[in-house]
């Protein structure tokens, strides 16, 4: 993985989900679809649920695709707040451009997030 497809990455998934980006037609029944493209790389968000979800990242460089990551999570508490949520999602760190960082905090909220792997085979959790 380079630096030019890592920096397309975090640019893809601040103007998606995390970015409060639009979504696009659906691909499933009742499912959430965003889209970011820019030149010869397209990056695509999917994901089924609410308060339990699951979905797929992947991306595609000249129409073939390259890199996917499934995620699977269920919201654990009342004070759920998908702002926060997003707001940690903003922060993917270059080193890990998973999900989020390892932690953040802002408030009563916290974040967390491990992996354990790197970006050709990882595993994530929390």
């Amino acid at each position: 993985m380079n630096k030019q497809m890592i920096d397309f990455l975090i640019r893809a998934k601040r103007a998606t989900y995390a970015g409060k980006g639009a979504e696009t037609v659906p691909s499933r029944e009742k499912s959430h679809d965003l889209v970011y493209e820019d030149g010869d790389y397209m990056y695509y968000d999917t994901y089924l649920g609410g308060n339990k979800f699951a979905g797929e990242e992947a991306l595609w460089i000249k129409k073939n695709p390259y890199w996917s990551m499934n995620y699977v999570g269920r919201v654990i508490g009342e004070n759920f707040s998908g702002d926060f949520l997003k707001e940690s999602l903003l922060l993917v760190p270059e080193e890990k451009p998973f999900r989020g960082p390892d932690e953040h905090a802002n408030g009563d909220y916290k974040y967390e997030c491990r992996i354990d792997g790197d970006f050709e085979w990882f595993q994530g959790r929390k």
